[in-house]
């Protein structure tokens, strides 16, 4: 039990960054009608409250497809589907209507309970609805009329944005209506895009009934780039598969993202606490979608030791970084990490682990002057601390002449040349007088 409690104490500490990360910003969650009626269901709607209750503004939407499935057969009417869309004619809209409705009016009580030993005692979850979304029909595209299935045409989000200022959480089903009074049957997955593209949010989460992505070797696929997503989607309607949930997901992921969204994230509806492992852990549970960007932080490899030497050059010059000859730097490239931008090196830093002192020196970090000013440098040294973590290193420590109050104002400290590993003070050069700093890895 103590070790258990521990443990707790030691989670909940290390969530604590993420906790003050994640307040005041606004997330857009779709839950498919699949996860409204699997057994998790519960857990999943305690761990949306735990969020609400850490301050971030939340927008639902919810699907209905296997609902809205069952209410047809129960009425004996045949669905049709085509690129993954229902057909909806006028005898399927009552019904979805109906069970939409339903389904709304079951997560407003859900999210209103607040019994006594639950998780959700003492929640205080206003919801609200609305007309947010104005729809269009999709009309006949080759030969299919899909009737009364629709697409987004807007979304109000400045009434959205109002209700989340004060602290509702807005719930949005696959219902959309045009302004000539008309309702329209929506893709729930794509009302989730839009709306969070329309916000602007923070992320889009997306839950289905996979972990996340996985690729040809069957490992789970932790970052997925934009890019990568637009093609894996290409790639699944070039073969002429059918649509499935899991492409769907992907490209409203993708397209969300390069809209403007800043992260997406695909998680299991089946799995116990993935919403909260996803965004209070540092490995997470699902795949992460991020739009593709200019600039990478990455290993080093060979082709980047051209790169490297034209960047410390002028510094070396300077004296103030220890000059390499390209033979050296080719020796260690595998202790570097680079900052590259258009196939450019713009950054650099090196990690020379001391393992039986379980401390690590950070050497030869540079930034391009054409790129300084920004926060490259904070980024290079995150890099290379949760290398440093991950190797069991306790400490950094950096030798430097010209840039103390840099890594004074990132958390160093002052140091003795004797706290250093013994194998390093004796390659001390007391010609160059370098300051040590040290600073302790969480």
């Amino acid at each position: 039990m103590i070790e258990t409690n521990q443990q707790y104490v030691n989670w909940f500490r290390h969530s604590a960054p993420y906790i003050n990360a994640h307040r005041d910003r606004t997330f857009v969650i779709y839950l498919p009608g699949e996860a409204l009626a699997h057994a998790n269901f519960s857990h999943t709607i305690h761990d949306i409250n735990l969020l609400n209750s850490l301050g971030v503004k939340l927008v639902l939407v919810h699907g209905s497809r296997p609902q809205i499935q069952q209410a047809c057969s129960q009425a004996s009417i045949e669905s049709q589907f085509h690129n993954g869309l229902r057909i909806t004619d006028l005898d399927q809209l009552s019904l979805v209507q109906a069970t939409v409705g339903r389904q709304a009016m079951q997560l407003e009580a859900r999210f209103s309970m607040g019994l006594a030993n639950s998780p959700m005692q003492g929640s205080r979850i206003r919801t609200t609805r609305g007309n947010f979304i104005t729809a269009r029909p999709i009309g006949i595209k080759n030969g299919v009329d899909f009737a009364y299935t629709g697409e987004v045409r807007r979304v109000d989000a400045e009434a959205i944005g109002k209700q989340l200022n004060n602290g509702n959480l807005v719930l949005i089903s696959c219902l959309g209506y045009s302004p000539t009074g008309e309702t329209f049957n929506l893709a729930a997955s794509q009302v989730a895009g839009r709306v969070a593209a329309s916000l602007q949010a923070d992320k889009l989460i997306v839950f289905g009934a996979d972990k996340g992505i996985t690729n040809s070797r069957g490992e789970q696929v932790i970052e997925l780039l934009t890019r990568a997503g637009h093609r894996l989607v290409h790639q699944h309607q070039s073969s002429g598969d059918s649509w499935t949930d899991l492409s769907m997901h992907i490209d409203v992921l993708s397209k969300a993202c390069d809209a403007g969204v800043s992260r997406g994230h695909l998680l299991s509806y089946q799995e116990d606490g993935a919403l909260l492992t996803e965004l209070f852990s540092r490995d997470g549970s699902g795949t992460m979608v991020i739009k593709e960007s200019y600039e990478q932080v990455r290993n080093a490899c060979i082709d980047d030791v051209g790169g490297i030497l034209e960047l410390i050059r002028p510094l070396e010059d300077d004296g103030i970084l220890v000059r390499r000859s390209r033979e050296l730097l080719e020796s260690e490239i595998h202790y570097f990490s680079v900052i590259e931008r258009d196939g450019a090196i713009i950054g650099c830093a090196a990690l020379y682990p001391f393992d039986d002192a379980r401390q690590g020196e950070l050497a030869c970090m540079a930034i391009d002057t054409n790129y300084r000013g920004g926060d490259r440098g904070q980024v290079l040294l995150r890099h290379i601390e949760k290398q440093s973590s991950h190797m069991g290193l306790q400490t950094l420590f950096v030798l430097t002449t010209a840039s103390s109050h840099w890594f004074i104002e990132n958390g160093f400290v002052a140091a003795d040349l004797a706290e250093l590993p013994t194998s390093r003070q004796s390659l001390y050069n007391f010609q160059r007088s370098s300051k040590v700093f040290s600073k302790a890895l969480l």
